[in-house]
């Protein structure tokens, strides 16, 4: 990884801190399907994603419900929350799309937030464009309709891959939206009739995303 881009990235919290970052920090390529973190495990590392894409979830029994995605310099509040209480996670972290991450070493990210006060500035940005995608899930989970969550959900992860055509299966959008497999198939299937997707062996292809569906 390239510290230059790192340090224009985040030069903000100026050149002694990122210096003591550099030094205790680890870098590490991650690959989809790995777990970076999973609930009742004690935070050791605080990851900073640089490349790449990570699904943060919590699972209540037999099923998941995704919170949010962590995207290049941006960094789990849940896990920072964790690290900062020396608390065990309560949250899952799953590498969605390959890249790299930075792991901070969680006693140093206590001390450094009363060293450099800066550093707080970062965790604000995560806290508050965090808390809006936790509103937003507490909303789509409380008010709307599946058939809408299930649309938005697709139209998320076609902008997160850049692409209408998202290898996904039944299961794996039933566990990500907390709900049955059957039922995601059937609301699958209303969808293709409407014209809005079009379904092949373990993807969809996004055809509208119009405003019918959220009706």
């Amino acid at each position: 990884m390239n510290t230059d881009q790192i340090k224009q990235r985040l030069g903000f919290l100026g050149s002694p801190l990122l210096e003591a970052i550099f030094q205790a920090g680890v870098f590490l390529e991650i690959h989809k399907g790995e777990n970076l973190m999973h609930e009742g495990q004690y935070v050791k590392y605080l990851p900073l994603v640089l490349e790449g894409t990570v699904k943060v979830s919590i699972k209540q029994e037999e099923k998941e419900l995704l919170l949010y995605y962590i995207k290049p310099y941006e960094s789990c509040v849940m896990s920072l929350a964790s690290c900062l209480q020396n608390e065990a996670s309560r949250v899952n972290a799953l590498v969605y799309e390959n890249g790299s991450v930075l792991l901070l070493p969680s006693d140093k990210v206590r001390e450094w937030s009363q060293l450099y006060p800066k550093l707080n500035i970062l965790f604000l940005q995560q806290y508050d464009r965090r808390y809006s995608d936790l509103i937003d899930a507490l909303h789509h989970v409380s008010f709307d309709k599946l058939e809408k969550r299930i649309l938005d959900y697709l139209l998320q992860k076609s902008a997160i891959d850049g692409s209408t055509i998202l290898k996904i299966s039944h299961r794996e959008l039933a566990m990500d939206l907390g709900t049955a497999r059957e039922v995601v198939t059937r609301i699958l299937k209303k969808l293709e009739t409407g014209g809005f997707v079009r379904q092949g062996d373990n993807y969809l292809e996004i055809l509208k995303g119009g405003d019918k569906s959220h009706q």
